[in-house]
């Protein structure tokens, strides 16, 4: 089992994922701060100085934070757009290759069998 585990680290699909799972955790901290220190004051310009992260609601013993809710909405909204442009442009990228690689045409066959019997009743027309 020690073999089978030391093999799945070591391909590259495990090595390559644990990359995207560090980078994607730096990029969270990243949009979280542009979030909260960027989006949301710039929202709360327009809409009154509203601070998102204070609205709640209780009912009862329960505080619904309401706030925190639209800041994850936004945050997912954001790192949803960069993935996707993200995958948009790896795709362009891969199509640019696929063009770059086409196959080369294929070497000229002799004629084909109509030339060869038009070229053997002409000639048998000259003599």
């Amino acid at each position: 089992m020690l073999q089978e585990f030391k093999a799945f680290i070591a391909r590259g699909n495990a090595l390559d994922m644990a990359v995207g799972i560090i980078i994607g955790a730096a990029f969270t901290a990243i949009v979280t701060s542009l979030v909260d220190d960027l989006v949301n004051p710039l929202i709360g310009l327009f809409v009154g100085g509203v601070d998102f992260s204070a609205i709640s609601f209780g009912l009862g013993d329960a505080q619904f934070m309401i706030g925190n809710f639209v800041n994850a909405v936004i945050k997912f909204l954001i790192i949803a757009f960069v993935v996707f442009m993200l995958v948009r442009t790896v795709n362009k990228l891969a199509a640019l290759g696929k063009k770059e690689a086409a196959p080369e045409p294929e070497a000229a066959k002799g004629p084909t069998t109509e030339e060869l019997l038009t070229e053997i009743r002409d000639a048998l027309r000259a003599r």
